[in-house]
Formats: structure tokens, sequence, C-alpha cells
């Protein structure tokens, strides 16, 4: 079995996980969304539906974390203010569907995450990016104006402000998320601590799962997620499949990233959105114009450029490398010497 899941086979045993998974994931959200009741109300809870989501990642990261071991003294103030971003960051994506955002569109809107970061860092930080990022990110945001500009609506389809609101915010709690992250790392780089994968799994869904929970109480949105599944018993299979799905994805990444390195985790994960627009516009009957189409393209384009690294960075990695083996090799020639000297 450990052969099995080793090299080749492994990694594409992850990547079918992943794709399987996050795949099924989107169209489960967006089936949760757009479900309509006799009555013609629709699933609006989203902080009640995050909530969920977070138990689900929760148990499973438990049961991991109980099989690989528990890191003891973690920085949890840290995984409370990460996970509160996260779920945020999430909610408002759930927002932006449930008010009339084609998933297509906020998918798209959702991998320029990097502008907002990299706002962020230029303004707070002073960090100077490379004109190719700027173009990618420039890319990507103007591939999501064009599908949002010229889609074809399916008939008494609007579109909604509100939803474009959302998305906005939560492309920003994806800045702030990612600031929070590199705090988190550095103050167990300074415990001198190796979070492991399933430690982080548990903690960050575990705040995200009672930041969630304590909103959607002040929301009401308990008591109306509730009543609304149990008076609609079609959508329930939906809701567990929506938080199953996350949890089992979330246990593939950290399987591919613990076996073959980010760099393989991020090709799956990246080229995993294009197929998720893609299969949403087929099983969903999003029309697009010419001009819509075109937008897919470019967003797919500048996606994939997230997998090239860019040559700047590999030389001076070659560059950092060489100066290190050089380094070592002194301080063993200079050993020696010393040793005769005594």
């Amino acid at each position: 079995m450990v052969n099995l899941l080793s090299g080749t086979p492994g990694l594409l045993f992850g990547a079918a996980g992943i794709y399987s998974a996050f795949l099924y994931y989107g169209n489960m959200q967006e089936d949760v969304f757009s479900f309509v009741d006799p009555q013609g109300n629709k699933f609006t809870q989203a902080w009640f539906l995050q909530a969920i989501e977070a138990l689900a990642n929760v148990i499973v990261g438990f049961l991991g974390m109980m099989v690989t071991g528990r890191t003891v003294g973690l920085p949890l103030d840290k995984f409370a203010l990460s996970g509160a971003t996260q779920v945020a960051a999430k909610a408002c994506t759930s927002l932006a569907l449930a008010n009339g955002l084609s998933f297509p569109v906020a998918t798209l809107a959702k991998s320029a995450k990097m502008a907002p970061v990299m706002a962020g860092s230029i303004l707070l930080g002073g960090k100077k990016y490379s004109l190719r990022s700027y173009v990618q990110v420039g890319s990507i945001i103007a591939a999501t104006v064009m599908v949002s500009m010229n889609k074809k609506s399916k008939p008494g389809q609007t579109s909604s402000m509100a939803g474009v609101v959302f998305i906005c915010a939560s492309l920003m709690l994806d800045g702030v998320t990612g600031g929070v992250q590199d705090a988190l790392k550095t103050k167990c780089k300074d415990l001198k601590l190796k979070a492991k994968p399933y430690d982080m799994m548990f903690w960050t869904n575990f705040f995200m799962m009672v930041v969630g929970a304590l909103a959607a109480l002040c929301l009401g949105e308990i008591a109306t997620g509730t009543a609304f599944i149990l008076a609609n018993p079609a959508i329930l299979p939906k809701v567990l499949a929506f938080g199953v799905c996350s949890a089992i994805g979330q246990s593939f990444i950290f399987f591919v990233v613990s076996e073959y390195g980010p760099l393989k985790n991020a090709t799956v994960t990246t080229t995993r959105k294009i197929f998720s627009v893609l299969l949403s516009i087929f099983l969903k009957g999003h029309a697009l114009a010419p001009m819509g189409w075109a937008g897919i393209a470019l967003g797919s384009i500048a996606i994939i450029g997230e997998l090239i690294p860019e040559g700047g960075k590999e030389e001076e990695k070659k560059k950092d490398g060489k100066k290190n083996e050089k380094e070592k090799e002194g301080k063993e020639v200079k050993k020696p010497e010393s040793k005769k000297e005594n």
C-alpha cells in the first residue's frame, strides 16, 4: 500500500482526490445557493453553512491529529485570528453567490486574490513586484469583468451589485488572511515549533467553526437555516456533501503537500479552478457570449501563469545556493587547518 501511494501513482491519487472533492464541492455550493423552495425562497444563511463546513473539517482534522500526534504550545491566538478572517472571507464568497453572482464569475474573481495581498504589501511593507505579476493579476481582473459583463443571463436572472460587493470584501479578507498567516508562521518559528498538517487543519477550522457559529447565532441564521433545511429536505444532502467534500479535499491537499511539496499542490489546485469554471458553465447552463469566452480564455492563461516560475527568482535561488555551497566548503577547509595548529 505504501508503494502504491509513492511516486507518480501517489501524485495521481492525490490529484484525483483534490479534483474530485473540490469540483463536487463547488458544484454543491452552487446548488445550495441556487436552490428554490416551492414558495420561491432561497437558502441565504452563509454563516450557518460555513459553520457546518468548518465542523466537518474539525472532525477530520481531529482524527488526523490523533493519528499523527498533536503539537503542544502552538500560538492559538494567531490561529484564532486566522480562522476568523478565513471564515469571513468564505462567508462573503457564499453571500456573493446568494446575492446573484454567478459561480464562474466568483471563481475567476477569487483567483485574483493576489491583488489585495500585493496592495497591502506595497502600501504597508514597501514591497516591489515584477511587471509580470501586475500583468497576471490585471489579466484575471479583466477576465472577471469580461465574463460578468458579457454573459448571456438565464431568463429572469439579474445581476446583483451586492454580489460584487461581497466578492470584493472576500478578496480584501484574503489579503488580511495572508498577513495573519505570515505572522503565524513567524510566531511558530520564534517558538521553535512546527505545526503538523492536521494541527493546522484542526485549529484553523476549530476557530472558523466558533466564529461562524457565533455570527450565525447573532444573525439568527441557525434558527432560520435549520428551519429552511427541515422544510426542504432535498437541500440537506447538498449541504452535507458540501461539508464532507471540503474535509476530504483538505486531507488530500495535506497529503500532496507533505509527500510532493507545495509546488505540485499549487499545480493541482490552480488548474482545478479552471475546470471548476468550465464544469459550472456546462452543467448549470451559464451561456456565454463570445466576449465571455474570451474572458474565460484570458483568465485561464493568467491562472496557468501562476505555475511558471519567474526567471529572476530562479536565478536568485541558484546564486543563493552557490553561495551556501561555497560557505560550506570554506568551513570544511578551515576545520582541519585549525586542528593542525593545535
